[in-house]
């Protein structure tokens, strides 16, 4: 049990202070050369910043051997400090992802690795040459070792098909038909899977070797403690080969479809026909509106052999061995996106213990997050793991920390795990999808304000069972029957995926929770009885919702029948469908007379379930409100209301106080559980009617959490004093300010010459790289590349590349520090004389070390750097640190003398143009008389604010409405010193990029060209944007 504290009284001291397992659990990044000192250390950092622990995520760059004898003791070491920290040491189970091949180790043999079909106009004589392949998706696949299928006679007529057949070794074809071929390819080597491939997901025998691979090892090591201080195992992403179509019918390209050797048998067996005689019917559509069963069926089949060869093969193991199966798959969100990896993204959750999702770029993927917490609640299980915060760039500030973590609760989800922690930023690593939830960045040492409020929001949301009353019958396998070309099938298509999207949205929106029910699953959740709810494991729904489905299965149609006859509501939303199990049918037809048919309206739906909402929340004007979402649970005569907001502000430094008023069926006596400040505090409410209504001021990043206990008559607390404004103070500026670290110039641009060659233009040090890389034939540092622990033969330093950077001053500067990468293997030269490589610390990452340097005189200075090269060797950008200013315009960076007073406003145009760390800001005020204090702060550019009165500290801004409670100043002068806690955006971010659409930070986005690429510097604003104001209150009488 994750949770084992939720069967106990929920006390004071569990929500002030909640343990471990209520905390998030990064993903830390191990991908380098690994020391067991520095892991401490860094589990350290994670206990500071409020974690419960970590996920040991091996990632790009891991030196050390995967599943070695060092590397596990590496993992058991972690695990024993996890446990004397009482921290939780969650495992990953695979050498980066998609999870499977065991870091290439089970697909060294071909018998496990991936399979697909190609369905192909080309006939292909040399039956073991590798194939490159391209999809109509815009990537492209690569087989080998081809086996025919089947050679196929193909007669269209507008695009439908009107004839097929199976020919055979000789035989004719008929005039104007065309002949295709069916192959079925073994994936090929790829340096993303250590020069071996994926595996094959649809193959038993293939996961079987997986987890004896991987899960074996873990328990022979670690297993004494599965359950305890290691409670899960994460898998990433698993999927079958993409499916792919024809853009248009008629055209003569190639489709991609998953298989594997002995699909047509198992096909066989379920169905009592050949899949491969039928395979034009999964290409190209029928004519007349006819409906493929045979597609229908291919999608369905194929979705079981994946779920039952990989989560089912996995989540039995876990279960036998007590420890969680999580993680989350490809593509989850869109009917689109899971039909194409996984065929239905729900199936694979019957066998988590605990269901995952992920949620990159700060995406509001609704139907991924429900889909997974519609499973949790079925199967009763705990909680839903994410994946958040990935790709969200250096940037991200605790604003949207809270705000993707609130909503995401608010559906279920319990364990966050932060994407990601950074073990090293050596080479590449720097760029694997920032920002580095770690030690790297200024503010880590604050983040516990975050963790604290949802281990403190954990505590109560994982108690008692979800009041949930709608049902919805999920869509999916409706879509399954138009995977055809997409000129024949877009149109039904997007009128599917629109339909999902707005009924999730409409429902959650209009504050009516409900859960998707799968098909595939329901027979094994649910008998067919008479009963006036409709029992889908442990929920019972009040009302079924069949949202425009097309086809539904026999299973689903008995269930809904006996539910119906007992009295329980059934809507269908459009059309009732035609299809059972894509045969055409009148039976669905009948049911629907019985039931309610309402148009696909967000009006007429909302109408309809009105008896079914147990919460209203208006806002001040009286329209419901539009941008939160809730979760209601009940446990034994009391309930829990969390409440959060969805979306950002439109403009995030004008905080729009809103006055809601909520609306509670029942009569009860509702305690604010506030999670930021770890308080509990009676709530006023006005019992009307029956039920009971609340009025409460939100702002934009609130979220409300509320007890809701049997009413009892209590007296009303009488008001306090109010206090009234007496004075507006506007600090006033410039003011002096401290910084955390050195100043910065970013030295990524220079001259170059290779093997003692000529002098090149100065160029970009990643463009640099490249040019030397394909001049050497070398493989360019991208994503795609095989691990370092794969590849540990030493090369010959055979080549030298020499970098030099000029630095233009007007000002001497005294005691300058360059901080690089790898300086102990790099001869460094300042102005012509060569400088000994004196460590001096290091600069963000311990991988980024500091030397001193000779001063550097007004006018230019040069640096050069030679660096011997090898396929192995990062070229990385480099720093120039010290006490100064520096001025960018445009691509031209000078040093200029340091200011000793900043302005408010964007400190990067005030000699701060590349600052990476924590800026303080030190204001002195003067009182005319004693009074109460707050101080607001509204435009800033940081991730968070703290602030000290007098030497002591006062507390953070983070949040709207970006005011802090100063407590009473006496009379005359104070000093009033505020921390801006920055971010490393300027320094290691994508300052080049001048796509400001551009939201996918891999290392590509550091390598844009064409119109998406800039010399000149591409800077965010940080600071403190416009001056603070301190409002003087005093009592009223």
């Amino acid at each position: 049990m994750l949770y084992p504290k939720k069967m106990e009284k929920l006390t004071e001291e569990l929500f002030k202070d909640p343990p471990s397992e209520y905390r998030g659990a990064p993903f830390w990044a191990w991908n380098s050369k690994l020391n067991p000192n520095e892991l401490s250390e860094q589990i350290g950092a994670f206990k500071l910043m409020g974690m419960g622990g970590f996920h040991i995520h091996s990632r790009t760059g891991l030196a050390v051997n995967y599943l070695s004898n060092e590397f596990m003791n590496l993992v058991n070491f972690c695990n024993e400090k996890a446990k004397k920290e009482k921290m939780l040491c969650w495992l990953y189970d695979e050498d980066r992802w998609p999870s499977g091949f065991a870091g290439g180790y089970v697909t060294k043999d071909d018998g496990y690795r991936q399979r697909f079909l190609v369905f192909t106009p080309f006939e292909y004589d040399d039956l073991e040459k590798t194939v490159t392949h391209p999809t109509a998706l815009g990537d492209k696949i690569e087989g080998k070792k081809r086996k025919l299928l089947g050679k196929y006679e193909i007669s269209l007529k507008n695009g439908y098909l009107v004839h097929y057949k199976r020919l055979k070794d000789n035989g004719k074809v008929r005039n104007g038909s065309d002949v295709w071929w069916a192959y079925l390819e073994i994936a090929t080597d790829d340096p993303w899977f250590n020069n071996q491939s994926y595996v094959n997901t649809l193959d038993k025998h293939a996961i079987l070797r997986f987890l004896d691979i991987t899960h074996e090892k873990y328990y022979k090591e670690l297993g004494k403690d599965f359950g305890k201080s290691i409670p899960a195992i994460f898998t990433d992403e698993p999927q079958f080969a993409k499916k792919s179509c024809l853009p248009f019918s008629d055209e003569k390209k190639e489709v991609i479809l998953p298989f594997t050797d002995d699909l047509e048998e198992s096909y066989y067996n379920t169905y009592n026909e050949s899949l491969i005689d039928h395979l034009p019917e999964l290409i190209w559509e029928l004519p007349n509106d006819q409906v493929s069963v045979v597609r229908y069926r291919y999608h369905d089949h194929l979705t079981e052999r994946f779920v039952s060869a990989f989560a089912d093969t996995i989540g039995n193991w876990c279960e036998k061995h007590e420890i969680m199966l999580t993680g989350h798959l490809m593509e989850e969100p869109t009917l689109e996106s899971q039909t194409a990896a996984v065929g239905e993204a729900m199936r694979s959750y019957r066998s988590f213990q605990l269901p995952g999702i992920d949620m990159l770029c700060d995406w509001r993927e609704f139907s991924t997050a429900k889909q997974a917490q519609s499973a949790a609640h079925q199967y009763g299980r705990e909680g839903v793991l994410s994946e958040i915060y990935g790709v969200t760039n250096w940037d991200f500030d605790f604003r949207g920390y809270k705000l993707a973590g609130d909503w995401q609760a608010a559906l279920g989800v319990t364990v966050r795990v932060h994407h990601l922690t950074w073990y090293s930023m050596e080479g590449e690593a720097k760029r694997d999808y920032p920002p580095s939830i770690g030690y790297q960045i200024p503010w880590y040492k604050e983040y516990s304000l975050i963790e604290n409020h949802f281990s403190r929001l954990n505590t109560v949301l994982t108690r008692g069972k979800p009041v949930v009353r709608v049902g919805v019958i999920h869509p999916i396998e409706s879509y399954w029957l138009h995977w055809g070309p997409k000129d024949k099938t877009a149109t039904k298509r997007e009128e599917l995926e629109t339909n999902f999207k707005n009924i999730i949205e409409w429902l959650l929106f209009g504050l009516i929770d409900f859960d998707f029910i799968s098909e595939s699953l329901l027979p094994s959740l649910s008998e067919v009885q008479e009963k006036d709810t409709f029992q889908v494991g442990k929920m019972n729904y009040e009302v079924i919702i069949v949202p425009g489905c097309e086809t539904l299965r026999k299973t689903t149609l008995e269930r809904l029948y006996m539910f119906q006859k007992s009295g329980g509501k059934i809507i269908f939303l459009s059309e009732p469908p035609k299809f059972v199990d894509a045969f055409e049918t009148d039976r669905v037809k009948e049911l629907a007379k019985k039931s309610l048919i309402i148009p696909f309206s967000k009006s007429a739906l909302l109408q309809e379930l009105k008896q079914y909402k147990d919460i209203e929340i208006f806002k001040e004007d009286g329209m419901p409100s539009d941008n939160l979402f809730l979760q209601l649970r009940c446990e034994e005569d009391k309930r829990c209301l969390f409440i959060s907001h969805v979306y950002k502000m439109k403009n995030s430094d004008i905080a729009q106080k809103e006055k809601i008023s909520i609306i509670i069926k029942g009569i009860w006596d509702p305690v604010i559980y506030d999670t930021v400040n770890a308080e509990t505090k009676q709530c006023e409410a006005e019992i009307k009617n029956g039920t009971t209504m609340i009025k409460h001021d939100f702002y934009p990043h609130d979220s409300l959490l509320l007890e809701l206990k049997p009413f009892q008559p209590r007296k009303k607390e009488q008001k306090k004093n109010t206090l009234s404004p007496m004075k507006e103070i506007q600090i006033e500026e410039p003011v002096f300010y401290s910084l955390s670290e050195p100043n910065v110039v970013v030295l990524d641009m220079a001259e170059y010459s290779f093997d003692n060659g000529e002098w090149q233009s100065k160029e970009e040090i990643l463009r640099i790289d490249n040019k030397v890389r394909e001049l050497l034939g070398y493989p360019f540092r991208k994503k795609k590349v095989a691990q370092p622990w794969t590849n540990k033969e030493e090369e010959p330093y055979e080549h030298l590349l020499k970098l030099k950077y000029t630095i233009e001053s007007k000002i001497e500067v005294n005691d300058p520090l360059l901080a690089l990468e790898n300086p102990e293997n790099t001869k460094i030269i300042v102005n012509g004389k060569k400088v000994e490589s004196k460590l001096s610390g290091w600069f963000v990452d311990k991988c980024i070390k500091k030397v001193q340097i000779p001063n550097l005189p007004k006018g230019f200075s040069e640096i050069i750097l030679e660096i011997p090269f090898i396929s192995k060797t990062n070229i990385e950008w480099n720093y120039l640190l010290g006490d100064f200013g520096v001025e960018v315009r445009g691509k031209h960076v000078k040093i200029v003398e340091p200011k000793k007073e900043l302005s408010f406003g964007d400190w990067a145009n005030q000699g701060l143009p590349f600052y990476a760390g924590n800026i303080t800001y030190h204001c002195t005020i003067e009182c005319e008389e004693e009074g109460f204090a707050e101080l607001e702060v509204p435009h800033f550019r940081t991730a968070l604010l703290s602030v000290s009165v007098d030497g002591y500290e006062k507390g953070k801004i983070a949040f709207a409405p970006y005011t802090l409670a100063l407590g009473k100043l006496s009379k005359g002068k104070h000093t009033i010193d505020i921390t801006a806690y920055g971010n490393r955006i300027n320094a290691f971010g994508t300052i080049h990029n001048c796509d400001e659409t551009y939201s996918w930070f891999d290392p590509d986005a550091w390598r844009t060209t064409g119109n998406q690429w800039s010399y000149e510097y591409r800077l965010k604003p940080m600071g403190i944007l416009i001056s603070p104001k301190l409002i003087i209150k005093t009592s009223k009488d």
